[in-house]
């Protein structure tokens, strides 16, 4: 796709010796940069196609630097579905990070706790999530061909020819189709999330496992919308992450997500959910937070 290799040679024209294989994308509050040495920054609005941010607590900026010798790309912010942008430009910093050659990515976001245990300021390892965005990023992938009526006797099977003869850019489409059947029954890289697990442990950080939620926004949820999640199965929710973690297991990439709990979800708490109080609180927060990334970026670099 031509947007993605503009993007690509944009950040290459910058950063001309890339050659690392871990990416970071940081939520609501979730800063990060400080971790890394050396660094290159381009703002996103500089990178030709990358969707810019509009909420608090997202800065927009790629940045490239090093920490205790591994490279890492820093995405300092992301767009969400409800600003407006579609599920491609919502993944879009996705697929960049896959065609510059990343392999495993960490997802940060800010959510609201919605199991008793998980209090505001904790972290949460996620280990799987329920999509309610009443979308998903790969569903283009199977519509597009559709749409245009491309190559229906051979997505149908209704072709005598041999697959040898079959044209390449018919075997491309139909494989691209087919590839869009992603098994998420192990979305979240189980060695990662261990890494995660005694990096926190070896800090004193409590990091609680569970389920995030994922529903479209802006506006936060009722309290019996609450009930309904934690009836599902829910211990958290939020408005992102859970299509950039589709798209990156539907690009073979290796996902670790871990959110910070910056609020009880409604019901659940008396106060008014604001979000200024949630970038706030994962503010507050940050030096913990750093303190769980930096170790697993140590570990995940000798992995």
């Amino acid at each position: 796709m031509k947007r993605i290799e503009d993007a690509v040679n944009c950040v290459k024209s910058q950063i001309p010796h890339y050659s690392g294989s871990l990416g970071i994308i940081t939520g609501s509050g979730w800063e990060l940069r400080d971790l890394l040495n050396n660094v290159t920054e381009i703002e996103y609005k500089d990178i030709p196609g990358f969707p810019v941010p509009s909420v608090g607590g997202h800065r927009g900026r790629l940045i490239h630097g090093s920490h205790n010798g591994t490279e890492v790309l820093l995405l300092q912010g992301r767009v969400h579905y409800y600003e407006g942008y579609s599920m491609e430009e919502v993944t879009f910093s996705v697929r960049v990070l896959s065609a510059l050659g990343i392999k495993q990515v960490v997802l940060t976001n800010a959510a609201g706790g919605i199991r008793p245990d998980i209090k505001p300021g904790d972290f949460m390892l996620v280990t799987d999530h329920i999509n309610l965005m009443g979308v998903n990023p790969l569903r283009s992938k199977v519509s597009s061909l559709c749409r245009q009526n491309r190559h229906p006797e051979f997505i149908s099977g209704s072709s005598t020819m041999q697959s040898q003869e079959i044209p390449k850019q018919v075997r491309d489409d139909i494989h691209d189709m087919g590839d869009a059947f992603v098994d998420m029954t192990d979305a979240y890289d189980k060695q990662l999330a261990g890494i995660a697990l005694s990096s926190a442990e070896k800090h004193g950080i409590m990091l609680h496992t569970g389920i995030l939620a994922a529903v479209s926004g802006p506006s936060y949820e009722t309290p019996a919308e609450i009930r309904m999640l934690s009836t599902l199965g829910a211990d958290a929710v939020c408005m992102s992450t859970v299509p950039e973690v589709i798209m990156s297991r539907y690009l073979g990439m290796r996902v670790l997500a871990v959110s910070m709990i910056t609020n009880h979800a409604a019901g659940i708490s008396t106060s008014a959910l604001r979000h200024e109080d949630v970038v706030n609180m994962a503010k507050s927060r940050s030096k913990d937070a750093s303190k769980i990334i930096s170790a697993v970026i140590d570990q995940m670099g000798c992995s």
